[in-house]
């Protein structure tokens, strides 16, 4: 069964713009607090970015960005940032590249330092090596 997402996108002030369904899925899991995840499944059209924008009334709202480190990323951030000039910027270190592939916890770590609430479980032990 779907839900009616439209009630409920309408419902958040803060939204987070990824790239894929699977950055979705991870920055999801992680979060602790109700906001929106929207993804674009990539760089995306002005007609497109110009109804996402609309529809989700993104203007008005805290919108954060997460995106890719590489060229595609790179591409929808731009796109992103001259509809929305508004939006606060997150980045993944460039040596992971991609959301999906930084570890839980730095992401957790970078997604908390713009005061987003993350589940505590994914915090403890960042400063640890991996492997340790």
């Amino acid at each position: 069964m779907s839900i009616n997402v439209v009630i409920v996108m309408n419902e958040f002030d803060k939204i987070i713009i990824v790239e894929g369904r699977s950055d979705y899925k991870k920055v999801k899991r992680i979060l602790n607090e109700p906001l929106q995840i929207l993804y674009t499944n990539g760089t995306i059209g002005m007609d497109k970015l110009e109804e996402l924008v609309d529809s989700h009334m993104l203007d008005e709202k805290d919108v954060y960005i997460l995106v890719d480190e590489d060229d595609s990323g790179k591409r929808l951030r731009r796109q992103l940032t001259q509809e929305l000039p508004h939006a606060i910027h997150l980045y993944v270190d460039r040596s992971f590249r991609e959301v999906e592939a930084t570890p839980d916890n730095e992401l957790a770590s970078i997604l908390a330092s713009a005061n987003l609430k993350t589940h505590s479980n994914f915090l403890k032990g960042y400063h640890h090596h991996e492997g340790n």
